[in-house]
């Protein structure tokens, strides 16, 4: 059942979030547009997929969020995901990918669901230097071995009905472990086992919102969660999240990523890394820009088509002392590369950076309590304003009216070639300007080679 509160129309959600805006002065709300070519043949895949859906009810539409600590964190994508389903109360899909992050003790959990879990599991993350257990496109995986291990998962938010009645548990055993499914007093075994893709398939009696996976595991044995797909017999808009604390882009490398991009065949992904790979001194804007592109043909392999938004690093500080910070002006750089980015494989850019207010802009943003001491974090309510932010910007782009039109198939890995002189000379994007920050006013670069 859908929540009974009213439900707001994406017309009264942008005047909302108009009005939350005129309290901070130093919000860019000028900037907060979407950049991208509109003869781009994936964003009009996207735009046109995502009208036939809400029009006609059915369909779905599968969209992707990826980062590190701003994503785990969940407070972000949740609001993202909150404002679209609200904005169409009709075309609320499945729960979609999550992962049982507090299953590990010192890991930190989304809000929307709760996990629990009272047998100790040994937690690999992507950015451990040699991980020791396999992971997916969640980044992380938890190993129970020994003992039976059961992973309570209970729905934290009532604000939507996400109807799960089809359970995708994501792992392997090299002991033949399988996990079944406790719920509502019943114990069910998976409907099918896709060894190859290493998955377990329950396809429930009833439409639960809260349920165990529990690992049968005795002594000598083991199983490797990498993540957990909750399916849903509706259609519509489903929104997942991946998200590592400290990743960065070559952190995904060290996954498996296909057989879970097949399982989620994203129409849309939102990507948010870069905040880490930033972060020191000997930010590489080169290598950083081949790694994205390596991964967005990963990700093309499955659905040629799949649109790609990226969403530019906020601006930070860097600590300098026990008590002294500094700018990380590589936020810039950054920047530049995402718009190189959207231009070779037809995305969007979303210009997070420019948005808060341009370099320096953290400490504005802490002033007002919408981010935290550390400078690179945002608070509770500064990672809700975000995602208000992003979806003002995204909804006027998906009031448009995109009319079908020829468009022919994409090829899988359609990386073009990058000439770098003629970007890193070229201060126009498609023909328009370059955002302020991004024109070069010499042939100088600070791109490393």
């Amino acid at each position: 059942m859908f929540s009974k509160k009213p439900l707001l129309t994406l017309l009264s959600l942008l005047l909302a979030l108009a009005l939350q805006g005129q309290d901070y002065p130093f919000i860019n709300r000028q900037a907060n547009v979407l950049h991208y070519d509109t003869n781009a043949a994936p964003m009009e895949f996207l735009f046109q997929k995502w009208q036939r859906v809400i029009a006609t009810g059915q369909g779905n539409l599968s969209i992707v969020h990826i980062g590190g600590s701003h994503v785990q964190a969940g407070t972000l994508p949740h609001r993202i995901r909150t404002n679209f389903l609200r904005t169409y109360p009709n075309a609320v899909g499945g729960r979609g990918l999550i992962f049982p992050y507090s299953a590990a003790a010192k890991c930190n959990n989304p809000s929307d669901y709760k996990v629990h879990c009272a047998e100790k599991v040994i937690l690999t993350r992507n950015v451990y230097k040699d991980p020791l257990y396999p992971m997916g496109l969640c980044g992380i995986s938890v190993t129970a071995q020994d003992v039976p291990t059961r992973i309570q998962i209970l729905n934290n938010d009532k604000q939507f009905d996400y109807g799960v009645s089809r359970i995708v548990v994501l792992g392997y055993s090299p002991s033949g472990v399988v996990p079944n499914i406790s719920y509502s007093n019943s114990n069910a075994l998976p409907s099918y086992i896709d060894s190859v893709n290493h998955r377990f398939v329950f396809n429930l009696r009833e439409q639960v919102d809260s349920f165990d996976i529990v690992l049968p595991c005795s002594q000598g044995q083991s199983f490797t969660l990498t993540g957990v797909y909750l399916g849903s017999r509706n259609h519509g808009i489903t929104y997942n999240s991946v998200g590592v604390n400290g990743a960065a882009v070559p952190d995904y490398f060290k996954c498996a990523l296909t057989s879970d991009l097949k399982l989620l065949r994203p129409d849309l992904v939102i990507f948010g890394i870069g905040i880490n790979d930033a972060h020191g001194s000997d930010f590489d804007s080169v290598a950083f820009k081949n790694n994205y592109l390596r991964l967005c043909d990963s990700i093309r392999t499955v659905n040629p088509h799949c649109a790609f938004i990226f969403i530019t690093n906020n601006d930070s500080y860097r600590k300098t002392g026990r008590r002294s910070y500094s700018v990380n002006k590589n936020g810039l750089q950054v920047r530049e590369v995402c718009y190189r980015l959207a231009d070779l494989v037809g995305g969007a850019v979303w210009d997070q950076f420019e948005v808060m207010g341009g370099l320096g802009s953290m400490s504005k943003w802490q002033s007002a309590n919408l981010a935290q001491r550390d400078k690179v974090h945002f608070t509770h309510a500064g990672y809700q304003l975000v995602g208000d932010l992003f979806c003002e910007a995204l909804g006027r782009e998906l009031k448009k009216d995109w009319q079908p039109v020829g468009i022919k198939e994409t090829k899988a890995n359609p990386t073009p070639t990058e000439d770098p002189k003629a970007l890193e000379q070229s201060n126009t994007y498609k023909g328009r300007p370059l955002p302020r920050g991004l024109r070069r006013k010499s042939k100088h670069t600070t791109h490393k080679q």
